[in-house]
């Protein structure tokens, strides 16, 4: 079943009021927000790799703030700086990531519970709709491997048990681009992450406003939920029905392929690359009310699907102009007509 021009006219209203209410707190890029979204719907996990103080951690609460998870959310009060109003830890959690962070503080421990001793399981952080990671390249490489699990399968092993974890489950990690005691992301993990997106500083006057909006006590005031979690279920549910022509997917395919071809790459993208890709344009094409996928918005999202995916042989080279080369280099077949 495909879905309808009125159903996906409804998601892109929808999204339309998450994205205005996310941008009443936060200057950033319109179209950037809409991939961050789509990702989320897409049931992806994304990475924001920016320098300090651009507004990653802020932007990650914003977005589960403007979630309405539970009839108990409420508007905040005057508390200005409280972006997640009434937002309990099983819907929106934050990892605050250091390099003493052991895998139990993430995923969870047993520990002695009753007269008898009986062991009882302390759920982490992870055990949440919405888990903000900050600073993710704080962690050491061990505890890095303690999300690899929860972010492709959904559920976590600890000491002999497999615990599902909550659906919807969405990840998203800030990673800082400088700084001291910085461990580089295992290419496993980047490959777990469905997109990776970069803020960039404001133009001046949106850094005006920036300075002007959030040197006050209340410059979170009024900021409340605007979508119910079960519409987000709903359009991530309806990503699937979103038509893609083979002529696209085999586009998407001789891209993904072109870079482990590349003379500059040791390794390219993977085939679970071209899944994501597919999936991300499906999402993106919804939330902007289209009942298709096009080739335009492929080459759109393929930089942020992608770049993070590859192995330069060379630390000098760089792995956008890589992605520049696909998209110029590889043929585009005729799609035809629906």
């Amino acid at each position: 079943m495909e879905v309808s021009t009125q159903t996906a006219e409804t998601v892109r209203t929808g999204v339309e009021a998450l994205i205005d209410n996310i941008r009443s707190v936060i200057s950033i890029d319109y179209t950037k927000l809409q991939h961050l979204v789509a990702a989320h719907i897409a049931g992806g996990h994304v990475l924001l790799a920016d320098s300090h103080g651009v507004g990653k951690t802020s932007l990650a609460r914003a977005l589960a703030g403007s979630i309405r998870w539970k009839e108990r959310d409420v508007a905040p009060g005057s508390n200005g700086d409280r972006p997640t109003p009434g937002v309990q830890m099983e819907d929106f959690s934050r990892v605050q990531c250091t390099v003493d962070l052991l895998p139990q503080d993430i995923l969870g421990y047993n520990r002695m519970s009753g007269v008898g001793g009986e062991l009882s399981f302390n759920k982490g952080p992870i055990f949440s709709h919405f888990v903000l990671c900050d600073e993710i390249n704080l962690l050491t490489p061990k505890t890095q491997g303690s999300f690899f699990q929860a972010m492709e399968e959904q559920e976590v092993s600890v000491e002999g048990r497999t615990y599902r974890l909550n659906d919807p489950f969405f990840i998203i990690a800030t990673m800082n681009l400088k700084g001291a005691h910085l461990f580089p992301l295992p290419a496993p993990q980047l490959d777990r992450f469905m997109i990776q997106l970069s803020m960039g500083y404001p133009p001046m006057e949106s850094e005006k406003e920036i300075v002007a909006q959030h040197g006050r006590t209340d410059s979170w005031s009024g900021f409340a939920p605007v979508v119910p979690a079960d519409s987000l279920l709903e359009w991530k549910e309806m990503v699937d029905e979103v038509y893609i022509a083979d002529e696209v997917i085999h586009y998407i395919v001789g891209c993904v392929r072109a870079t482990r071809e590349h003379a500059d790459v040791m390794t390219g993208a993977s085939p679970r690359t071209g899944v994501k890709v597919s999936r991300l344009a499906r999402a993106l094409s919804l939330i902007r009310g289209e009942t298709f996928v096009t080739v335009d918005t492929v080459k759109e999202i393929f930089s942020a699907a992608v770049t993070h995916r590859l192995a330069m042989k060379s630390s000098a080279q760089n792995p956008s102009d890589v992605i520049d080369d696909v998209l110029k280099t590889v043929p585009v077949e005729a799609v035809g007509r629906r």
